[in-house]
């Protein structure tokens, strides 16, 4: 599938301010299945674009400013050629046909970061949780997996939250409601309790629907790491495995780490703002 992306955030302050050098995650990430075709920063006031790869080997962009402004406004466009159009096109290594598993020691070590289970405290509410919703657990790997995704999907109630930062998965729980954001820390969350190394990706979902989730809107969701398999993407929102309609961009253990834009402003005294975005996710024919 061919798509295009437009994504604009836009900063408007009541007055002329500085900035920090700002950290951008928004070019999605190449691979075998995913293919960059065109990508492009509209970047106001000028600044000197430097790319990096962060410790997740996650390309990002430092965004490096020298004038004052009242205006700060981060457009990138691109296109892209997703190619994932079966998700389930693998093969499982023998020993993790069936769940539980143990991870070999190699992969282990490898997947310190992704396999590390919550605090104490919050793993033993959300062992609670799964006790006693989910009781008939399947078997085999992919059928579990398939499994738990839809239970999340099923028992939340999405909502779209304009605040900033990720509520705790325990509250998620309690609220049984949240964001894509919160569904996807989770649903690691939950998948690092039972023995799983899982990681959240951010990024966009093409959904030409005005009801879904990702409309004008960055995405999130989460991967899991399976022997022979890879890493590979569920997304509890929708209750799906992640196909050819998904472009990651970022990945990481800890989900603030790949928020799109990071940085801040500097002024003598506090200066109200405001902020605005817009996100297009279309489809190339």
């Amino acid at each position: 599938m061919k798509l295009k992306v437009s994504h604009l955030t836009r900063y408007e302050y009541d007055r002329e301010v500085s900035y920090s050098p700002h950290l951008i995650y928004m070019r999605p990430r190449d691979s075998a299945l995913l293919r960059v075709n065109h990508f492009h920063f509209n970047i106001s006031p000028d600044s000197k674009i430097v790319w990096t790869r962060d410790y997740y080997d996650n390309l990002l962009a430092w965004a490096h400013f020298w004038e004052r402004s009242a205006t700060l406004s981060i457009r990138a466009e691109f296109e892209v050629e997703t190619l994932d159009t079966n998700p389930f096109d693998f093969i499982l290594k023998p020993y993790a046909f069936t769940f539980p598993f143990e991870y070999e020691a190699l992969h282990k070590f490898n997947l310190t970061p992704y396999i590390t289970p919550p605090f104490d405290e919050t793993q033993a509410i959300l062992r609670n949780w799964l006790d006693e919703h989910f009781v008939d657990r399947p078997k085999e790997t992919l059928p579990f997996l398939v499994a738990l995704n839809t239970l999340v999907h099923q028992t939340l109630t999405y909502n779209r939250r304009y605040e900033k930062g990720i509520q705790p998965s325990t509250t998620t729980l309690a609220l049984g409601t949240g964001s894509c954001r919160d569904y996807a820390v989770l649903f690691v969350e939950l998948c690092r309790t039972l023995g799983l190394a899982a990681r959240f990706v951010s990024g966009y979902l093409y959904d030409p629907s005005p009801d879904s989730a990702a409309y004008g809107a960055m995405h999130a969701w989460a991967e899991v790491y399976l022997p022979g398999a890879g890493w590979k993407g569920l997304d509890p929102t929708n209750g799906m495995f992640c196909d050819d309609s998904f472009i990651p961009v970022a990945h990481a253990a800890i989900a603030e780490s790949v928020n799109p834009i990071q940085g801040s402003y500097y002024s003598p005294d506090p200066v109200p703002s405001k902020l605005a975005h817009s996100i297009i996710v279309e489809k190339i024919t």
